[in-house]
């Protein structure tokens, strides 16, 4: 009987104290569930956006060319073709084809089948081929990696077009920046506490020289192609100016400066940049990537760039498996589009920004190197079309045509330019809204004469454009 007294006051203390804490609970003196304070005040609603709504459908600026525009006369075409051909002011050798973009019919044609000298009007080429492959998406990346604990090495994959600080990304030349890759490259390092190490670049992607044997050496010195290099800051230029003198190691400045923007961050950089090959073994610590190739296609046509021409090609060839050389880019290029369709029998390259001494080529290969760029079954190849200066209003095309001309801002064109030489190959849309694709070339104009001869190609582009000139 006594142990059940005892265990009946037990329980009377146990409710007892509960009792005592649920009291304690309700007034907060102790966490629990209860409480006397007041109930909160109901939250506010979640404020909520207006719904959205469809916009109106895009308006496109420009109409689609229609496929039922007229088709310009071929007396007409023919006509300005043969009064081009006889004004002595452009010399006695030029060479003229003008052809329907839509159906490849010729509409004026003289001497077209008669080896020229293409100056950069060759530069297409290599646009075809890199459009065709790597292909406009690729990307050129510059890398650093870590080998062992402190030796950090910079790696080019071909962008001359970096920045020295930050990457701009709405840029095509200095799209990407070494003082973006110095932020990846300090903060991976000395998070380990590190604060110094030493810098070596690995240039190796490219081989053989860095300026075609053909480019006088004038020319080179003037500033208007740089050294072919793996990597370079704002393709090697000294100053802000177009045609610059170039650095003539654009791939150490650029380590030079890649170390100055480690340094810039707290990382000391020991020594001096060496060159050495990345040893397989050592990790990615920091990559910046240039703009899409498509871009750079469409950048190096509009400001004719000798050098870009020359990387863009070596890039052909290492995606084709050859060596990343002049030889193996004139390979690549060419073997790329033959197997297009381009007949380039006859035709000889002695390299591709056509700056250099001794290449050849026809105005029909012109014509039908631009023709696949405007043919809908390769829309690959778009830009090698549309990256074209715009007469009167961009790029190398920008100072010509002025207003007055009909030409303005209806014909597209690579010009080409050397001693004696004029050149242009492009599109014309016509008043009709007919496409048209050309080349003019003229390779022994007079001496003093080579401005006069841009304006006589330009006068008979416009009178092409403008003349409306159907069958009747």
């Amino acid at each position: 009987m006594g142990w059940r007294l005892q265990v009946g006051a037990t329980v009377t203390t146990i409710v007892a104290m509960f009792g005592g804490y649920l009291v304690a609970d309700a007034y907060d003196v102790v966490p629990g569930l209860l409480t006397t304070a007041p109930a909160p005040l109901q939250p506010a609603p979640f404020p909520s956006a207006p719904g959205a709504q469809l916009g109106p459908s895009p308006t496109p600026v420009l109409a689609d060319l229609s496929p039922d525009a007229p088709v310009p006369s071929l007396d007409e075409v023919g006509k300005h073709t043969s009064d081009l051909t006889r004004d002595k002011r452009l010399g006695d050798r030029v060479s003229v084809l003008v052809t329907d973009a839509l159906t490849g019919d010729v509409l004026g044609s003289a001497q077209a089948d008669r080896t020229m000298v293409p100056a950069s009007t060759q530069k297409i080429l290599t646009a075809v081929a890199a459009l065709t492959a790597p292909g406009g998406n690729a990307t050129l990346p510059t890398t650093a990696v870590l080998s062992g604990e402190s030796h950090v090495i910079l790696v080019g994959g071909g962008d001359m077009m970096l920045a020295a600080g930050a990457g701009d990304p709405e840029a095509v030349n200095g799209h990407a920046g070494l003082g973006d890759l110095a932020d990846q490259v300090a903060a991976r390092v000395m998070i380990s506490g590190r604060t110094a190490v030493t810098l070596s670049l690995d240039d190796t992607i490219f081989s053989g020289p860095a300026i075609a044997p053909t480019v006088r050496a004038g020319d080179a010195a003037a500033g208007y192609i740089a050294p072919v290099a793996a990597l370079g800051i704002d393709v090697g230029r000294l100053t802000d100016d177009e045609y610059a003198k170039r650095d003539p190691d654009p791939a150490l400045a650029a380590a030079h400066e890649f170390a100055r923007q480690l340094e810039a961050r707290g990382l000391e950089v020991d020594g001096s940049v060496s060159r050495t090959q990345a040893p397989s073994s050592a990790r990615l610590i920091g990559e910046v990537r240039s703009a899409p190739l498509s871009a750079i296609v469409q950048d190096m046509l509009e400001r004719s760039d000798n050098t870009i021409t020359e990387v863009v090609g070596r890039l052909v060839a290492i995606d084709a498996g050859l060596p990343g050389s002049a030889d193996g880019a004139l390979r690549a290029v060419t073997t790329t589009v033959e197997r297009l369709g381009v007949d380039l029998e006859g035709a000889r390259l002695t390299d591709l920004s056509g700056l250099g001494d001794g290449s050849r080529m026809t105005a029909r290969q012109l014509v039908d190197t631009l023709s696949l760029a405007v043919d809908p079954a390769y829309p690959a190849l778009r830009e090698a079309a549309t990256g074209l200066p715009l007469a009167g209003l961009n790029g190398t095309l920008a100072t010509r045509y002025p207003d007055g001309n009909p030409g303005r801002g209806l014909v597209t064109g690579k010009t080409g330019s050397l001693p004696n030489t004029t050149a242009l190959a492009g599109t014309v849309l016509t008043a009709d809204g007919r496409l048209l694709v050309y080349a003019a070339l003229a390779d022994k104009v007079p001496d003093g004469g080579t401005w006069g001869a841009r304006v006589i190609f330009d006068d008979f582009l416009g009178r092409v454009a403008g003349c409306g000139c159907t069958p009747s």
